[in-house]
């Protein structure tokens, strides 16, 4: 099922305002998936001059949040939609805060990379976040085209990914407490690794309110708070 399956209007210009916000929001996932891919980047191949470019994409993420909000809001006061067309604005609307939070994420690793480059390379830590982060990355792209598809499996897959991903964002914080106690020196370095997968962990969970919505879109079913199991 495709997103552009949605009832088609006699009015030309309602169909190309509900053409817009998806195309808008596609756009706007597009940027948040730079923002994520090149945030990990930045931290794990420690290149200072791309951190500081995420931290300053991000007001470009929070303009298109604005915009995409403004549209929806103009077509919810003109169109007064119904039916699978109201579920459509309203899921965007949830969409581009969670499109618009990832982006901040991103950013706060971002600027744990750039600490890094001040305070010198943590000991440890790395190659959580650079696993942790490509499963990360994953569910975002896997969520957008779940959005875009409604594709229902993907976005159950998607669900299924975070619940992998909060257990090994456990396992890892768990094993770098454990080296910090054992040399006190790295504290300082171990806790910009620690926050940054604190954000990626916060990305998962973002991407998985993605999936979720395709539920909504397709259901309208609200299973944010369910514990949701593939029918």
């Amino acid at each position: 099922m495709d997103i552009t399956s949605h009832t088609h209007h006699i009015s030309q210009q309602y169909n190309i305002e509900l053409d817009d916000i998806r195309t808008h929001l596609s756009e706007m996932g597009g940027m948040a998936q730079r923002q994520v891919n090149d945030a990990i980047s930045a931290l794990v191949d420690a290149d200072f001059e791309k951190a500081e470019q995420v931290v300053r994409a991000d007001s470009t993420v929070n303009s298109m949040e604005m915009s995409i909000d403004e549209e929806c809001i103009r077509i919810l006061a003109r169109r007064q939609p119904a039916a699978s067309d109201l579920r459509l604005v309203i899921a965007v609307t949830k969409a581009i805060t969670d499109l618009e939070r990832i982006g901040d994420e991103a950013s706060k690793i971002a600027r744990q990379a750039i600490a890094l480059h001040h305070e010198g390379m943590a000991p440890r830590g790395y190659v959580e976040v650079r696993h942790i982060g490509g499963q990360v990355a994953k569910m975002l792209q896997d969520a957008l085209d779940a959005f875009a598809r409604l594709d229902m499996d993907l976005a159950h897959s998607v669900v299924q990914t975070d619940r992998t991903v909060d257990m090994e964002y456990s396992t890892a914080m768990r094993e770098l407490v454990t080296y910090m106690m054992e040399d006190p020196r790295s504290i300082t370095r171990v806790l910009n690794i620690m926050w940054s997968l604190r954000a990626l962990e916060r990305i998962g969970d973002h991407a998985r309110n993605l999936a979720q919505y395709v539920i909504y879109l397709v259901k309208g079913e609200d299973v944010r708070h369910s514990n949701l199991e593939k029918s």
